[in-house]
């Protein structure tokens, strides 16, 4: 377990700081580092001087250039995770929060409920006040904090806290290497950590304001937080540049009647009990509902996820770039292919094969990302294109379909199609967010959405639906 010191300007507050690390807590560290951001004045000196005496394992640098709040940050996680420590605590150098409850922010990590504790100025009432903090910081501070969670889902009591303690594997799981330099890199690590579903615990902590020196300008803090948790939120609906790699966790369901997943239920809910194959199942939980309505499904996919084997009746692992394996079986009543075929090579052959494994009068639904959406359009058009974590863009997508195009590959296949339908954008996650302002905001977007899609589904429609048979 290690401390990681970030400080600037902080000879004057530094020295106590380390001080006010309790005793009993000392004998648990293996590693102390004390980062000095560049600092003006003479914090290195005063961190060296320190250590010459210190029964503490301490190790101070100091950066030849000044990284920043954030990139100061970036370099002790790096530190961390290369010494191979378990647990890293952020700790200020000007001493505004206390290092006497280090063992409090720590626990929840060591009694494994937590991969993230914050520790809160929040969570008791009226305790902020009281330790000096500024009126207007706490307005500020209430205000962004109920954005964020309406945002984001969460339910933080503080989003602001610069006192936190990470599991170094949790760190890892987060590619916290291109967040912000500036101060808001403590809000983009926690998206992070939300994103990649690690649980994060608060506990209480005390106010404490002095004579350090802030050197946070409050609104462009407020503007970049908001930009933050804003395009945080997009990239969850499908708009906006990816936050890393591709995309491997399974694909969430999605149960709103306006939904692709929606639409493929209400055309299986009309049918009598069928023989379903669900060409890329991910984890289940979409064939788990098709099960449930008396059908009998087999799952096919790259990966077997936990779990899946109680959600269908049969499973097959296999890569769909090489088509379905034989032990898949053919003579399906139903075949299912939810956005599936833009992410193969060959989305011809791979329908063929589709088409080869169903019955003489059986249904193939199908569901595709519209290229022709107009955020894909504008993204062409201004010169922005790039790959998002998900939606019509998604990095994992290999081909683009247009209403056109797709369906001069239904053609090719030899089907035809029954029914047709187009859904909007998912501008309904954002009731997630657990505000009722956001809720109905999202509800009236939807609505007008749908509208939209109507009037022009090839520049409107997210999603294009098909319900087809043999030609």
């Amino acid at each position: 377990m290690g401390v990681l010191v970030v400080a600037y300007n902080a000879a004057t507050t530094l020295r106590a700081t380390l001080d006010r690390i309790p005793a009993a807590f000392r004998d648990r560290l293996d590693h102390v580092l004390v980062c000095d951001d560049a600092s003006a004045d003479e914090t290195y000196e005063v961190g060296l001087e320190y250590a010459s005496g210190s029964t503490l394992p301490l190790t101070v640098i100091k950066h030849v250039a000044n990284l920043r709040y954030g990139g100061n940050q970036k370099f002790g996680y790096r530190w961390a995770i290369e010494e191979g420590l378990d647990i890293v605590v952020l700790l200020h150098g000007d001493g505004q929060y206390a290092p006497e409850v280090m063992e409090e922010i720590v626990k929840p990590l060591l009694t494994g409920e937590a991969d993230v504790v914050m520790g809160s100025r929040m969570m008791e009432r009226g305790s902020a006040l009281k330790g000096g903090m500024p009126l207007y910081k706490f307005v500020g501070n209430r205000i962004l904090t109920r954005f964020q969670n309406a945002m984001t889902g969460s339910s933080l009591s503080e989003w602001h806290s610069g006192y936190r303690a990470y599991r170094t594997d949790a760190l890892r799981d987060v590619p916290f290497a291109d967040y912000s330099d500036d101060f808001d890199f403590d809000t983009e690590i926690i998206l992070g950590m939300l994103s990649s579903g690690k649980r994060i615990v608060e506990v209480p902590i005390p106010t404490y304001y002095g004579d350090e020196i802030c050197y946070v300008n409050g609104m462009s803090y407020a503007r970049d937080v908001a930009i933050d948790v804003m395009r945080h939120r997009a990239r969850r609906m499908g708009f906006g540049l990816a936050e890393g790699g591709v995309d491997t966790e399974a694909y969430e369901v999605k149960h709103s009647p306006h939904s692709s997943h929606g639409q493929l239920l209400s055309w299986l809910a009309g049918m009598p009990s069928s023989s379903v194959l669900d060409v890329g199942c991910s984890d289940g939980h979409f064939a788990g509902l098709i099960r449930s309505m008396g059908h009998h499904v087999v799952g096919v996919d790259l990966v077997k996820h936990d779990g899946i084997g109680e959600r269908v009746d049969g499973f097959i692992e296999a890569d769909l770039n090489q088509g379905l394996p034989p032990e898949t079986g053919s003579g399906f009543d139903v075949i299912v292919a939810g956005d599936v075929l833009e992410h193969v090579i060959d989305p011809d052959a791979l329908m063929a094969d589709i088409t080869s494994r169903l019955s003489d009068h059986g249904a193939i639904l199908v569901s595709v990302p519209n290229f022709g959406h107009w955020y894909p359009r504008i993204r062409t058009a201004t010169g922005t294109f790039d790959y998002d974590q998900r939606g019509p863009l998604d990095r994992g997508h290999v081909r683009f379909f247009t209403r056109r195009s797709f369906e001069r590959l239904i053609v090719n296949a030899g089907l035809r199609v029954v029914e047709r339908r187009t859904v909007g954008s998912p501008i309904d996650v954002l009731e997630r967010g657990g505000s009722p302002l956001v809720g109905r905001l999202a509800r009236a977007a939807s609505a007008v959405d749908r509208v939209a899609v109507r009037a022009r589904p090839t520049l409107f429609g997210y999603q294009f639906l098909y319900k087809l048979e043999r030609d």
